[in-house]
């Protein structure tokens, strides 16, 4: 339980400086290239992501492999294989790279590498404790608990997620761990950035009206859809690269930067919006806002480049997660049915920002297969608890489709891609068969 708590404080910690130091990277690199004067910011925008993936390109080859992706399926292998072991030379790799591939503009999110950090720091302490295998197997979902609860200042939704991904039961001694080492990382982590949500809503949503029932059960139906063709085409152009031979694997990063760039130029070109390289929540708060500037287009077409930006920036090798991206892609989804909702039943406006908030959770749950977290991560990541039923409707069918169309989920596939299978068969226990009584002697 020491462990655990300190764990817990040092998890928020370093979940707090790698996001202050994305935020550095970022004004510093693909703020700049974006807002370069006259024609200029055409090109910078292009090659600062192709740089920074050049860059991860090299560290990932040379340095440490184990550092790329999202890290939640490294996560989930070492918990499932090596006793939660997670070694500082990999943790403090996917600081490094993250920071450099992030800041410099690729389409991936910081909540996966935030768990994969954290995970690494909960790891180290428990082998500077010398835990034993099955007290250090418990320390790495503390790590990730404490990552989530950071990363998202969300602490209930990290509880679920830990249980929903990688314990997969209710184990009492985990669980008790994993809720402390939560609570602590999002203490610590409002008291260093502030405690207000990630996205500022206005006001808070409410369902004003039945018949946009309607529309909410297609927007799960549009997200099943969003989510498979997303995981799909994330699989396939990743084997495409495992099979390029006539580029270096160290500079494939670069490929994928340099889609990104040019996408997120069409993105400014056309819509005067960004989202697609770096930071994605300014423009996703635009949508949970109903701001006047994104029309339906807008937002259709802006969902479609962040897939297909995110698709090259991490099939080619990156280190970044999938979680952001989904929301962005979830949001802009939403809003735009938000606006079929407003132009056939003539409702208010406002409802094409409770559209946005509620496909923000049906992608993810369909997209990470955490239909219980979906639903509380969107709760505590905009203080608003008046559309839970749109939220149901839409997050459960979204996953329910999703899974029937698609049963692995996509960090188990990417694993399976790689030759890595966490479940072993089941074996049944041997039950001793009952015995008849013994008759009394005497009789």
């Amino acid at each position: 339980m020491a462990i655990t708590i300190t764990a817990g404080g040092l998890c928020g910690l370093v979940a707090v400086a790698f996001h202050v130091s994305i935020g550095l990277a970022q004004s510093l690199f693909i703020n700049r290239a974006t807002s370069a004067p006259g024609h200029a910011w055409i090109w910078w925008t292009i090659l600062t992501p192709a740089l920074g993936g050049l860059v991860a390109g090299l560290g990932l080859h040379y340095w440490v492999p184990a550092a790329a992706g999202s890290g939640i399926p490294l996560v989930k292998v070492a918990y499932t294989h090596r006793s939660g072991s997670i070694s500082f030379k990999e943790t403090a790799a996917k600081f490094v790279l993250c920071v450099t591939q992030l800041g410099f503009g690729a389409s991936l999110g910081v909540e996966g590498p935030t768990v994969h950090i954290c995970s690494g720091v909960s790891s180290m302490l428990a082998k500077a404790g010398r835990l034993s295998p099955g007290n250090c197997r418990r320390i790495t979902s503390v790590g990730m608990a404490a990552g989530i609860a950071a990363a998202f200042n969300a602490p209930i939704a990290a509880v679920t997620f830990t249980l929903e991904e990688l314990i997969g039961s209710l184990d009492q001694t985990m669980l008790s761990g994993v809720i402390v080492a939560a609570a602590l990382a999002a203490v610590v982590e409002n008291k260093v950035l502030g405690a207000n949500p990630i996205f500022r809503v206005p006001h808070h949503y409410q369902l004003a009206n039945s018949s946009s029932l309607i529309w909410y059960a297609l927007l799960g139906l549009l997200a099943a859809l969003v989510s498979v063709a997303f995981t799909d085409s994330l699989l396939w152009t990743r084997a495409w690269f495992k099979q390029l031979s006539s580029v270096p694997k160290w500079v494939q990063p670069a490929i994928g930067g340099l889609a990104t760039g040019a996408m997120a130029v069409a993105a400014i070109a056309f819509f005067h919006l960004n989202g697609i390289a770096g930071d994605p929540y300014k423009t996703l708060t635009m949508a949970l806002t109903a701001a006047p500037e994104l029309t339906v287009t807008a937002m259709m077409a802006l969902c479609l480049l962040k897939l297909a930006a995110t698709i090259t920036s991490y099939s080619s090798g990156g280190a970044g997660g999938i979680f952001a991206p989904a929301l962005y892609m979830g949001g802009m989804l939403g809003g735009a049915v938000g606006c079929l909702d407003v132009a056939v039943f003539h409702h208010s406006a406002d409802s094409i920002g409770a559209f946005a908030v509620v496909g923000m959770g049906a992608v993810f749950a369909a997209t990470v297969r955490a239909p219980m977290t979906s639903i509380l991560i969107i709760f505590e990541m905009t203080a608003g608890y008046g559309l839970v039923l749109p939220l149901m409707i839409a997050n459960m069918s979204a996953f329910a489709l999703a899974r029937h169309w698609r049963h692995t989920s996509v960090y188990d596939a990417l694993l399976e891609q790689d030759g890595i299978f966490l479940h072993e068969p089941y074996t049944p226990p041997r039950i001793k068969p009952l015995l008849p009584p013994e008759e009394p002697e005497g009789f």
